[in-house]
């Protein structure tokens, strides 16, 4: 049937638009495989470093023990000091580079569902789609039906026969029983009526039998639109809030627009010098500061794939009712396009 094949290509394309790309540029998948690769060697790599330096204060906690002059336990105790200044420089250097990592793999995932966000945006917006499917479950949409209600109304019984007001003639029902009431009451042959049906009977049984369907459809499809526009909203707040510490003030729309990203990492690498130079209570503010809308990347990612979930089970459900229409073979050919 055509014009389940124009739905059912739609739905499909929408499907695959919601989906995360396969490719590695565009897969958040990918970016959060290649987060923890990086922040395991980088916590590997420190672990090595701090080990060495604790092997080194063991050992000389074990001279002090046997130090005799008052002399060799300072000078001890002295080495023992800088080991330890050395341990909190590298403790910090790891806190800085691994919150380093996070923020960028995160800023690559915030550019990356945007532009999924973005693409299913414009998606609804070209498509007209959601007029198709209300035009699809209406009878009033096709050309043969308008040409039998045309030729009834030439045809009528002008004495008892009554136009329909606006909004009366829009409803399906009503339109449908004034019209066969009548065509029953008109001057056309048995042979007329018989052929009008005829070249009407699949677009009406069509319409009827899948109205409720059709519109189950519309409206679970105005609401993964209005579920998108609320993602691109929430999306934004968070960039805003993710680059607010750094002091990047731009909007996303105008990072996108200006591919300004650049920019964003600039900013980045200068908190974070900041961060390394600052020390006690400023230095511990500046780091939780950062990681806060780490964490909130990470909740909207839940509510992402939450409403991925959502969208794929409503096109399962999209997908069975396309496929549920009892005469499809029979009226494959009655059916027209859009």
């Amino acid at each position: 049937m055509k014009t389940f094949l124009t739905l059912s290509i739609y739905l499909l394309l929408f499907a695959k638009t919601m989906a995360f790309s396969h490719t590695a540029e565009s897969n958040p998948n990918v970016i959060m495989e290649a987060l923890i690769s990086e922040i395991k060697a980088i916590t590997t790599k420190y672990e090595k470093i701090l080990d060495d330096k604790t092997v080194q204060i063991n050992k000389i906690d074990a001279a002090l023990a046997i130090a005799i002059s008052t002399e060799q336990k300072v000078d001890l105790l002295v080495q023992k000091d800088l080991i330890k200044r050395e341990i909190a420089v590298l403790q910090t250097e790891v806190t800085s580079e691994i919150s380093k990592i996070r923020y960028l793999k995160g800023l690559q995932i915030i550019k990356i569902l945007y532009e999924k966000v973005l693409s299913l945006d414009h998606h609804f917006a070209s498509v007209r789609t959601l007029n198709e499917i209300n035009k699809m479950s209406n009878p009033n949409q096709y050309p043969e039906y308008e040409k039998l209600k045309e030729l009834v109304s030439a045809k009528k019984d002008k004495k008892t026969a009554f136009d329909l007001t606006s909004v009366l003639g829009s409803n399906t029902i009503v339109s449908l029983v004034q019209t066969f009431t009548s065509m029953t009451n008109s001057s056309m042959s048995k042979d007329e009526k018989e052929k009008e049906l005829g070249n009407v009977a699949c677009i009406l049984d069509f319409t009827l039998r899948m109205q409720n369907d059709l519109n189950t459809i519309y409206f679970e499809t105005a609401f993964l639109q209005k579920s998108n526009a609320k993602m691109k909203e929430d999306i934004e707040t968070l960039f805003k809030d993710y680059t607010k510490p750094i002091g990047y003030t731009s909007t996303l729309e105008n990072c996108r627009s200006n591919d300004d990203w650049e920019n964003v990492t600039q900013k980045m690498e200068e908190y974070l010098t900041k961060l390394k130079a600052t020390t006690g209570t400023a230095q511990y503010k500046m780091q939780v500061n950062l990681e806060f809308p780490i964490d909130r990347l990470l909740q909207f990612i839940i509510q992402y794939n939450n409403f991925i979930d959502q969208g794929g089970k409503f096109y399962e459900k999209f997908k069975i009712i396309l496929n549920s229409y009892e005469n499809e073979k029979q009226c494959e050919s009655k059916l027209p396009m859009e």
